[in-house]
């Protein structure tokens, strides 16, 4: 059974998520409405998987974010999915960084309401995955310019859905490509913004952190 903790302030979601996740086979083991909570929670319970509101008590500002953070500093494998109201670049990109990069999500509260889609999403975290909400990714898509200049619109295209979390089966069939050429455009995109040599999956991490990376 997968451990969660989740940290939630707004009571009625709170609830919501946790009742949700149980029904999809996870185990609850806290659910909290703060920080220091969450915390205090996941140093107890040692949870598989934390999901974090961003803007939490005391201050309403980041502190989710500055707590998942600090979780993944202590413990690089904690696979964390982080929910915000709103595209805060910054919020994803301090995120993102943490750790190694991996088992790591973004994800806009709205997106819960798909609920298989959301239930995937976690699975995949849990599995070392990197997922970012789509709206999050087309905004920054155009805010960002180096080192992306460099790269062309289909490979744009085709990182865009890397850091949206697909594999290369599920690129090829968004874009219609064959499987060689899924491969050879993300070859070019990793050559193109200077990865250095390492498994596949760490060098699609840090693709999906350069596009994120704030200039």
């Amino acid at each position: 059974m997968t451990r969660v903790v989740l940290a939630e302030d707004g009571v009625l979601l709170r609830e919501g998520l946790s009742g949700l996740l149980e029904r999809f086979g996870f185990t609850v083991a806290a659910a909290v409405g703060d920080a220091p909570a969450l915390l205090a929670a996941v140093r107890e319970h040692r949870p598989d998987l934390v999901i974090t509101d961003i803007r939490m008590p005391p201050g309403f500002s980041d502190e989710g974010l500055r707590a998942a953070v600090e979780l993944r500093r202590d413990q690089p494998g904690l696979a964390v999915v982080a929910l915000s109201q709103y595209v805060e670049q910054s919020y994803a990109g301090d995120l993102l960084e943490s750790g190694d990069g991996s088992g790591v999500g973004y994800l806009l509260k709205e997106r819960v309401v798909d609920i298989e889609d959301f239930v995937r999403t976690l699975r995949t975290v849990l599995d070392g995955g990197t997922v970012v909400d789509p709206q999050v990714v087309r905004q920054l898509l155009v805010r960002r310019r180096d080192p992306l200049a460099r790269l062309s619109p289909r490979e744009r295209e085709v990182l865009e859905l890397m850091a949206e979390g697909h594999s290369n089966a599920a690129i090829e069939r968004r874009l219609f490509l064959s499987e060689a050429a899924v491969g050879k455009h993300i070859g070019n995109i990793l050559a193109k913004l200077d990865l250095p040599p390492d498994d596949d999956v760490n060098r699609r991490v840090m693709a999906v952190l350069a596009f994120l990376r704030s200039d």
